[in-house]
């Protein structure tokens, strides 16, 4: 690269990046993914069940960085915009006694970092050193890969290089430094926003209305043929795939329709895997084959039987806290099946009966408790109820739900004259933008959309008419023309 110049001597590339890098074959997609394994390990969202915030910033994060990735992969792309991103990242213990990962007393760390690589091998190695994670797994991807530049690599510090400015006046190359920091120094106002993608957001939505009728027809069609309570999306997939997925049922039952009968009352959801939700929904996967979805109708009466198990399994549970309500929230834990989550019921159950933990009958009813798996202390939730893991100590849990039960009906009242509000306060919005849909992501709380909604009623925004707007962490234009603004939006000038 400048390795020839006097000043900058001491950093030639293989100080940068190791020696394999620079002269090995490039990396193909399939080989970043994997290689970028570890990294997704540590942020997926699926294990920040109990931190909604931070599951929606490395949900929004993740969606970023796969953009940039397939950006990369383009042929014939000249150049990339930086991107700032943030994760969280799971904390383990791996010098623990046992010998075993143990997550730390947080649980998980920020970490903030901006890609400005321009090939698939650079920006994974950014991204793993940024987060310190190993990289010595990249080996098996690369023939030219050798041992001591390896380990070398491993070294690397997680700080930019810092280029003397006389060396960009020097070669006359553009310092890249100036453009992170007019990143990291531009912050996005609503209005500006608003100015650069409303014309693309109402082109969007006009070209999605025909598919959004015909996806109301589906729906309204196969909820009735096959009497279903409703049919939902877990993931934000776009109009026409959500259209294909219902046609694709709909094909399924005129094959079928007996076995589908049994859904009948049930909620549908397409999903990352088939089966029965803890709350009783029937999941399709939607990478399985019809074949996996006629077997998964036609197992439904078994499905049943496990899911009034369970419930006599909470109400059991219950009765030994005192009458307080196990419930499983789906916005705020994991997506887990109706299997996984009677197993951990019947472990938190077991756990009671050996200790016995003396609660008065019905002392605590109408307050409610999830149960997680993490390795966390029990806790008190704003929205009022406890979170307790099921290997907490017996002791310590009686004595923390008696000394919180107060605070915790205080919450509990506070969230439902919250929701209150908050639904009188998204029907003015509605009613002042004349917005065709309102709604929010399912991580964005009460308190917070309180707060966006009294400061959006006081903006006069006219690209909102008529629009679908969607209240969340990230700014975003859907593919379908949803518009998408984070709920702690900025206006006005910025310093």
């Amino acid at each position: 690269m400048f390795c020839h110049l006097r000043p900058v001597r001491r950093l030639c590339p293989g100080k940068i990046f190791p020696y394999w890098f620079l002269y090995s074959r490039a990396l193909s997609g399939a080989e970043a993914v994997n290689a970028l394994r570890p990294f997704y390990f540590a942020v997926h969202p699926d294990f920040f069940g109990q931190h909604p915030r931070e599951r929606e910033v490395n949900e929004n994060s993740l969606k970023r960085l796969s953009a940039y990735l397939e950006n990369l992969q383009k042929p014939g792309f000249k150049s990339l915009k930086p991107t700032q991103l943030m994760f969280y990242i799971r904390e383990t213990d791996q010098n623990s006694s046992d010998g075993q990962e143990h997550f730390s007393t947080s649980g998980f760390r920020a970490v903030k970092f901006t890609l400005h690589t321009r090939d698939l091998l650079s920006t994974v190695l950014y991204i793993l050193n940024s987060c310190s994670l190993s990289i010595e797994h990249i080996q098996s991807l690369n023939t030219n890969v050798h041992s001591q530049p390896l380990k070398e690599a491993t070294r690397i510090s997680d700080r930019p290089i810092k280029w003397d400015k006389s060396y960009y006046s020097f070669t006359g190359f553009k310092d890249p430094d100036e453009d992170l920091e007019q990143v990291w120094r531009m912050e996005t106002t609503l209005t500006s926003w608003l100015d650069n993608n409303g014309k693309s957001a109402v082109k969007k939505l006009k070209n999605s209305l025909p598919l959004r009728k015909e996806l109301d027809r589906l729906k309204d069609e196969l909820s009735h043929q096959l009497q279903l309570s409703d049919i939902r999306w877990q993931r934000s997939w776009g109009i026409a795939h959500r259209c294909s997925q219902l046609h694709s049922l709909g094909r399924l039952a005129q094959q079928n329709l007996e076995s589908l009968k049994n859904a009948k009352g049930c909620t549908i959801i397409f999903t990352d895997r088939s089966g029965m939700s803890a709350v009783g929904h029937v999941m399709l996967g939607t990478m399985d084959v019809h074949h996996h979805w006629t077997k998964l109708f036609e197992r439904l009466p078994s499905y049943f039987d496990l899911q009034r198990s369970l419930m006599l399994l909470e109400d059991q549970i219950s009765y030994l806290l005192g009458g307080i309500q196990v419930v499983y929230i789906e916005e705020l834990q994991p997506v887990l099946t109706l299997e996984e989550y009677y197993s951990l019921l019947d472990v938190f159950y077991n756990r009671l009966l050996k200790s016995r933990i003396p609660f008065h009958p019905r002392s605590l009813r109408g307050l409610q408790m999830i149960l997680n798996s993490d390795r966390y202390a029990p806790s008190l939730h704003e929205l009022g109820h406890f979170n307790i893991p099921i290997l907490c100590d017996p002791a310590n849990l009686q004595w923390f739900i008696l000394t919180k039960a107060q605070q915790a009906r205080e919450n509990m009242k506070r969230k439902e004259e919250l929701k209150v509000i908050e639904n009188e306060l998204m029907q003015a919005s509605t009613k002042k933008f004349s917005l065709e849909k309102f709604y929010k992501e399912p991580s964005v709380s009460s308190i917070q959309m309180v707060d966006c909604c009294k400061r959006l009623l006081e903006q006069s925004l006219p690209y909102l008419q008529g629009m679908h707007l969607c209240i969340s962490h990230f700014y975003s234009v859907m593919q379908d023309g949803d518009l998408c603004i984070p709920w702690n939006w900025k206006n006005g000038a910025i310093k």
